[in-house]
This record gives C-alpha cells, structure tokens and sequence, in this order.
C-alpha cells in the first residue's frame, strides 16, 4: 500500500498531458493539417506560394513543441531532421517561390504532414486512454455516491455494468477501483508510447540521420574555428588594453621611484603606493581573464559546484537541481558551463523574472540542462541572438538546444550534450 501515494503523482500528471494533448494538440494538429493541404493545394493558383512557407514553418514549430515535451516529460529524445534554408534567400515573389520549393523538397516537412494526420487519429487515441485510465474512475464514485438515482428509467451503462439501482452502483464503483489500479500501472506507459509513435514519424530515417550530423559536424567544426579565433581576439584585446597597459606603466613608474628615491625619498614612497595598486589591479583583471577561459572551480570541483557557484551571483532567487554521479571530459564541462551562464545572462538581462531553477543531470548517455525561469517569455532561436550563440557552441559537440518560450512565460531552456561520466 505504501507505493500507491508515490504513484498517484506521477500517474494523475500523465493523465493530466494526455487529456492536454486530446484537446489542445488535437485542435492544433487538424487546425494545421487542414491549412497546410489548403495551402499547397492553391500553390498553382499563387496564392500558396506566400500561404505554404508560413503554414510549414507552424507546423515545425508545433513539431518542435511535441519534441520538447517528448524529452523534459517522458525523456522520448526526437531528432530535429529539418534542412536549414540559406540565408541568402532573394526578397519579393522570387524568394517567396524559392522559399516555398526548398521546404517541399525537404523530406522532413512530409514526414510532419503524416505525423499530424497520425497525431489527429492514432496518437490521439493514446493521449484520451492515458487521461481515461485515470479520470474515468472518477465517474463511478460519483455514481455510487447516489448520481445512478437519475438513470433508475433507463440504465446508465458504466463500460458493461448497467447502473440502475444502488447495488450495480456499487459493481460500478468495483469496476472503477480496478480501471484505477490499472491507470497506475498504465498510465505512464501509454503517454510514452505517444511520443514513441510520434518518434517513429518524426525522427529522420537512418540514412538522413547520418547525413544530417555529418553536414551539422561539419558546418559546427567551422564554427567552432571561429569562435576560437574569436575568443583568442578577445583575450589579446583584453590583455593589451587592460594587464598589459598597466603592467607597462607600474614599470615605468618603477623606473622614475629608482630615480626618485634618493633625491624625494617621500615621492617615492607614494608612487610605490600608486604602483602596488596597478599590481593589484593587474592581477584581478587577469584573474578575471583566466575565470572567462576556465573558471578554477569548474576545474577543481565540477560543473554541478560551478554552476551553483554561478547562480549564487545572480541578482534573481535561484535553485540549483544536480544528479552528476560523475564528471564529463574538461571541454564538454567547459561548454556547459558557458551555456549555462549565457542563458542565464539572458535571464537577468531580458526575462524580468523572479526566479529561476537550473536542472542538471545525466541519463541515457546524455547531459541534460535545463534552465526555467518564471519571466515574461518570448525568447526564440533568432540569428545574431544569445540564444543561437549557445546553439553553436553546443553543435560542436553534437549537442541540441530547444526552446520553449510563449508569451507570458514561463521560458524553458533545454540543452543536451551526448557524452560519457568517469
């Protein structure tokens, strides 16, 4: 008996997102199906030519809506397979056709139309079973509490019992109780085998898997060149403009003490005041150079103690969640790290929140990170944005960022690195 009450939670929340995604899923997969066929269907007539890429870029967000559920509610991880467009993409009628042929040449964008025919029929089945199982019965206790009083003309049939009087009331409730113990058990298992169904359309074929990381190693290598170039620009700009300037003039000031201090040993002795605190001030902008390259407490004590030591600096309330049951190699910690404060950099900076809660943990082969924040929502994934700065340095490690920001908020920011604990 003591393993119901740990059961109950997590059961009464699968059925709660099963009953989420057989209606508000369900409206918006028809609602998107029905546009995305109108709309290739009057590409001949020019209008789906404007219609289609806006219809299709809805629908891969609903795609990638499904996807981040899948992973943060039953840890079901589906590959994004899309094809990114080129950036240099003519404006006007030309782009707009151009725009529309490349996104029906993708094979990805077929695959999201048969998910959402799926997703309106079989995966819709699924979602009303999970929310069923465990909400279904609720009705027989209402019945047995004295509510069959109102079929006692016709009977009211509960699954095969047909309740009429206070006893088939009763077998009702007895049926309830086993339709309950069933949900407990069942439940789970069968929202997961929604995301596992929608994993089976979503996912790209083997083939295009394949294919696909080798061009996204490939485009995160040059990447990743750049970034270094970069980052060793910023660290020669800093050292000239900060400890090298002033490391240049404590010397020359020791030159002009050495002449001084015989003639104006008073002199001196405040120019050697003057020179300590440039030495002081030397060290603590190297020290914050070398905390910018690898912070000491990431080396010394791990990524799960850096990040808390991260958060303890914000200006925000923050809570830390850490299940590392040991550490990744030192570049994979290192731009985890950095993704981390980025997003919450961009908490501080943009979110207006009042809290924020970091998850760090390893499951599957996979570090995940996920970073909530209670603000006023609306981040995406734009070019040139923080955000796409994190999806970079996480693509050269073949890792996956994912955004969930509606208007309002809450802001959730998944990120996922494929790698090994020692």
């Amino acid at each position: 008996m003591n393993a119901y009450p740990g059961r109950i939670r997590p059961s009464m929340l699968a059925a709660g997102r099963g009953l989420f995604l057989s209606v508000a899923g369900l409206a918006a997969s028809i609602t998107l199906f029905v546009l995305a066929v109108l709309s290739i269907a009057f590409i001949p007539l020019g209008i789906g030519v404007f219609t289609t890429p806006v219809v299709l870029e809805a629908v891969r967000k609903h795609a990638n809506q499904r996807r981040l559920w899948a992973v943060t509610w039953v840890d079901v991880r589906i590959p994004i397979p899309y094809r990114p467009l080129p950036r240099d993409l003519r404006a006007g009628a030309a782009g707009q056709v151009e725009r529309t042929a490349l996104l029906l040449k993708d094979r990805a964008t077929w695959r999201d139309l048969l998910w959402l025919l799926t997703d309106m029929s079989a995966g819709a089945v699924l979602a009303v079973v999970a929310a069923g199982l465990m909400l279904y019965p609720v009705e027989s206790v209402v019945l047995a509490a004295g509510l069959w009083r109102v079929f006692r003309d016709d009977p009211y049939w509960y699954g095969f019992v047909p309740v009429d009087s206070q006893g088939t009331a009763v077998a009702a409730l007895a049926l309830g109780i086993v339709l309950f113990h069933v949900g407990l058990r069942a439940a789970e298992p069968v929202l997961r085998a929604h995301f596992l169904l929608a994993r089976t359309l979503l996912a790209p074929a083997q083939g295009q898997e394949l294919a696909r990381r080798v061009e996204r190693l490939t485009e995160t290598r040059y990447e990743a060149v750049d970034t270094a170039a970069a980052e060793l620009r910023r660290i020669e700009r800093d050292l000239h403009d900060g400890a090298q300037a002033r490391l240049v003039a404590m010397g020359m000031s020791l030159g002009a003490i050495e002449a001084l201090v015989e003639k104006d040993p008073a002199q001196a002795k405040k120019m050697l005041a003057v020179a300590r605190e440039s030495s002081a001030e030397a060290l603590a902008e190297l020290r914050d150079l070398v905390r910018g390259i690898h912070p000491p407490v990431l080396a010394e004590r791990g990524l799960g103690d850096a990040v808390r030591a991260l958060a303890l600096r914000l200006p925000v309330a923050s809570e830390v969640t850490v299940e590392l049951p040991g550490r990744a190699r030192s570049p994979v910690e290192s731009a985890a790290y950095f993704a981390v404060s980025e997003a919450l950099a961009n908490t501080v900076k943009h979110a207006e929140a009042e809290r924020v809660h970091v998850d760090l943990r390893h499951t599957d082969g996979m570090l995940r990170i996920s970073v909530t924040d209670d603000g006023r929502g609306g981040a995406a994934l734009a070019a040139g944005s923080g955000l796409s700065g994190i999806e970079r340095r996480l693509g050269t490690f073949d890792g996956v960022l994912a955004v969930s920001s509606p208007a309002g908020g809450p802001t959730m920011v998944t990120m996922e690195i494929p790698c090994a604990l020692s």
